[in-house]
């Protein structure tokens, strides 16, 4: 090529992966910067491009698909009863372009009307040809415990759940000596008339209350639920199933239960007593505990005034309800004043005060 190729725009050939020289007239506005004295460039807008996509982080899923098969592992749950002489879109390709719409925030099944034809995500499931479509899809998302006419793919739940947890034992290389499981609920927007909705009065909108098991940031349990029952409704069997698989791998690790009050119930803190499992759970305040930490309340009132920063004193004490609980229980206090008043918390725990003071608590 000859003369000075500065002002000329250089594309990537697809076919041949070269650069190579073209010239367009499609938009050409003169730019100069405001920060900086540099010569005037130009502009140049193509709108001539054959397929493009803006979902360039598949590329980053694609290499950590390949590293920890998470995706693949997920496939495994489901058995495919098609005729493989009549199948165009695989079972791993199915669910990788699901879960990679998801990840790109394409989350709807009408959006792969259009996505199924990005070439990243065509890169990202391994095939060069259109992916499955919206009704592919749904039938495949709509499976049940037994194959059907026209939903032939089966899903095995169990396996799903069990997955979660393994890939959590698969990423340690040596048994901790300690782990702590957080449970916690939250809330899923419905929009419409979605069945199972319920208006739930914290959250002040129609939404389903999912619930969570985490362990740091893996993710061990989720279970969709209606907003209509107790936070702690399921957790006994979520953490049951959990420990369990954990304990089968690591049977000398310590599991400490964590929760905010909506788990303080009865049913769970005698469950962990029961099977070695220790906790520590949020309580709501009620006028007996208040008074057992009255003289705590007043040295943290009189110091904040005294020096108008936060001030917190600690309590450890032995607490049961007059009918839900079926056994005395450590509690313990935080009482603490801050500009905006007096907040005092507690929290129910099965550790050994030997083990962890009131204030490490």
């Amino acid at each position: 090529m000859k003369g000075d190729k500065s002002n000329c725009p250089l594309t990537l050939n697809r076919s041949t992966h070269v650069f190579r020289n073209r010239s367009y007239n499609v938009l050409s506005t003169p730019f100069k910067s405001s920060t900086s004295n540099e010569r005037t460039r130009r502009v140049l807008g193509r709108f001539d491009a054959d397929k493009v996509s803006s979902d360039g982080g598949a590329v980053l899923l694609r290499e950590a698909e390949h590293r920890f098969r998470v995706i693949r592992g997920l496939s495994e749950c489901f058995t495919d009863h098609r005729d493989p002489r009549y199948v165009t879109h695989s079972l791993f390709s199915m669910v990788a372009q699901r879960v990679l719409a998801i990840c790109c925030g394409y989350e709807d099944l009408n959006d792969h009307d259009r996505f199924r034809n990005d070439p990243m995500a065509e890169m990202f499931c391994g095939t060069s040809s259109p992916l499955a479509g919206k009704s592919t899809l749904n039938r495949m998302e709509l499976t049940g415990s037994e194959a059907q006419r026209y939903k032939k793919i089966v899903a095995d739940f169990g396996a799903m759940e069990r997955l979660l947890v393994d890939l959590f034992l698969r990423f340690h290389k040596k048994n901790p000596k300690k782990i702590v499981l957080d449970i916690d609920v939250t809330d899923d927007p419905v929009h419409g008339n979605q069945e199972g909705k319920f208006y739930h009065g914290y959250y002040r909108k129609y939404c389903y209350a999912p619930s969570y098991i985490f362990c740091g940031r893996h993710l061990l349990g989720c279970r969709l639920r209606e907003a209509n029952q107790d936070s702690a409704a399921g957790a006994v069997e979520e953490i049951e199933r959990i420990v369990s698989q954990v304990r089968r791998k690591w049977k000398k690790t310590r599991i400490i239960i964590r929760g905010d009050s909506g788990f303080c119930r009865d049913e769970l803190m005698s469950w962990c007593e029961e099977n070695g499992v220790d906790y520590i759970l949020g309580m709501a305040r009620n006028s007996r505990l208040m008074k057992r930490v009255k003289k705590e309340t007043r040295k943290a009132c009189v110091e904040h005034r005294e020096t108008r920063k936060a001030s917190r004193r600690f309590k450890s004490l032995r607490y049961r309800t007059k009918k839900t609980w079926s056994r005395g229980r450590r509690v313990v206090c935080k009482a603490e004043h801050l500009e905006k008043g007096r907040n005092t918390r507690f929290v129910v725990t099965s550790l050994k005060h030997e083990e962890y003071c009131a204030k490490t608590l």
